[in-house]
């Protein structure tokens, strides 16, 4: 999986507020119209807690999409987390960044891809490799399946 752009942080991250519905909209069955109650949300707050240490990554490829990654994604990574078995980390392999699961087994070290096309990568001592984040969010558009609209 290859980047295709990456923003970093900014000092001083502008607020974007819009309106939030304080009632849980089901994803199943209808309920009975309810009152809703309005307030905003700062997105800002919402999905980047660690502004110094979080950027935004767009990334290519299909091995994630199992994962719910899919191409041309944007990814929100935190620096500051320590990554730890079961995470979806942005990673540096012998130069080239990679959005894999991360995966411990004994002291063996995996980058795992989540669609069944594609091998876990065993990441050994003679490798160049970094784990640059842990993987937060995933932002994705679901309106025009080409995501060009």
């Amino acid at each position: 999986m290859e980047i295709l752009s990456a923003s970093f942080p900014i000092s001083q991250p502008s607020q974007v507020r819009v309106r939030l519905y304080e009632h849980n909209v089901p994803a199943g069955f209808p309920s009975p119209a309810a009152d809703f109650t309005e307030r905003t949300l700062d997105l800002n707050e919402f999905i980047v807690k660690h502004p110094a240490s979080t950027f935004f990554v767009t990334v290519s490829g299909d091995s994630m999409q199992n994962a719910g990654i899919y191409d041309r994604d944007v990814i929100v990574v935190d620096k500051s987390l320590k990554a730890v078995h079961g995470n979806i980390v942005l990673a540096l392999v012998h130069g080239e960044f990679t959005v894999k699961r991360l995966h411990y087994l004994g002291t063996r070290i995996f980058l795992s891809p989540e669609n069944e096309k594609y091998q876990p990568l065993e990441i050994t001592h003679e490798m160049d490799f970094v784990v640059w984040g842990v993987v937060i969010h995933v932002l994705h558009k679901l309106y025009g399946h080409d995501r060009t609209d």
